[in-house]
């Protein structure tokens, strides 16, 4: 038996339980299947989510929900002005035993678990912010000069409200290119919404089962890595990054106009890694260019620094997007 046949099997029989977590986070979290998809890709491609949208559409029901259908560790942090990083982190504190012996004791805090929802994460300071970027990018914490490796998987979800901007402090550049994907939830339609209110009205649903194990995940995980990519596919991402540099020759003139600076490198290798991780949630053992065009706007849109042209003339991160999806498909 070759090695793709091998892989290609033992993927068809990991994405079983792939498709039953989707299918128990769809029943809590109604009527929005491409942002649960979204989620589960950042998921098994190692990455982090930020998840923007209005109050009441149930972010942090999805993450909980996430959790739970995983039989992972969910912890929550609820983010304010007034949070500090050992809030986060943890901190040291003095205990003492029946001995009278006095020592001080690591307090693990709540970013000590495997799925964690920042909640409102532009409300908290940037020193409290930073305080998340060691460990979504090292999977590690350091507090006074002592390393603590965190348990994998580990998986953030941080949440912004993009109505309510007082009181707020944006994301840095370096921040928001940690978000492997920035998924938007958008109101739901008048289908959905029906569906919404019907199911959660009546009598309390049962609580997400766990369909799909720890080690499961992990070797999923694992496997992502080893979906292939084409040349061809490498050369698209390569030429959709070059085109949202507005310096660059083959940019769009609506990128050159709008733009201020483009996508980082890291941009491109959060697309294709992405774009392997939905190929094997379709059940594919190579990337599609559906799957580039699919999550371009998710893994690109928070990497863009756009001009004041863009503010005044109302365009978008996802219009800027396109453009250059566009530019790049042309070749």
């Amino acid at each position: 038996m070759s090695q793709e046949v091998s892989l290609e099997r033992e993927i068809a029989e990991l994405s079983k339980g792939v498709d039953a977590l989707k299918a128990a986070v769809g029943r809590r979290f109604l009527g929005h299947a491409g942002v649960v998809e979204e989620l589960l890709v950042a998921l098994l491609a190692r990455g982090h989510v930020l998840l923007e949208g209005a109050p009441g559409l149930g972010k942090t029901t999805l993450a909980k929900s996430l959790a739970a259908g995983l039989d992972l560790e969910f912890g929550r942090v609820q983010c304010t002005p007034d949070l500090m990083p050992a809030d986060v982190l943890g901190t040291r504190i003095l205990e003492e035993s029946a001995r009278d012996d006095r020592r001080f004791v690591f307090q693990r805090g709540p970013i000590f678990c495997h799925v964690l929802l920042a909640d409102e994460i532009n409300r908290a300071t940037p020193r409290t912010q930073s305080a998340l970027l060691e460990a979504m990018q090292e999977h590690q914490v350091t507090v006074f000069g002592e390393t603590h490796a965190l348990e994998e998987p580990f998986f953030v979800v941080a949440t912004q409200n993009p109505i309510e901007m007082e009181g707020t402090y944006p994301l840095p550049e370096a921040q928001l290119d940690r978000f492997l994907l920035k998924i938007e939830l958008r109101s739901p339609g008048a289908k959905e919404l029906s569906a919404i209110l019907e199911g959660t009205i009546g009598p309390e649903q049962p609580a997400v089962g766990a369909a799909l194990a720890r080690e499961r995940l992990l070797r999923l995980q694992v496997l992502v890595r080893e979906v292939p990519v084409s040349t061809d596919a490498i050369a698209f991402v390569t030429r959709l990054v070059l085109a949202t540099h507005p310096g660059d020759a083959s940019a769009p003139d609506e990128v050159k106009r709008l733009v201020r600076f483009g996508v980082s490198p890291r941009g491109g290798q959060a697309l294709l890694l992405a774009a392997k991780a939905r190929a094997m949630l379709r059940g594919r053992l190579f990337v599609a260019e559906e799957d580039l065009e699919a999550l371009a706007a998710p893994a690109l849109r928070h990497r863009l620094i756009l001009g004041f042209e863009a503010e005044a003339a109302g365009a978008r991160p996802d219009d800027v997007v396109a453009r250059a999806t566009e530019r790049a498909r042309r070749g």
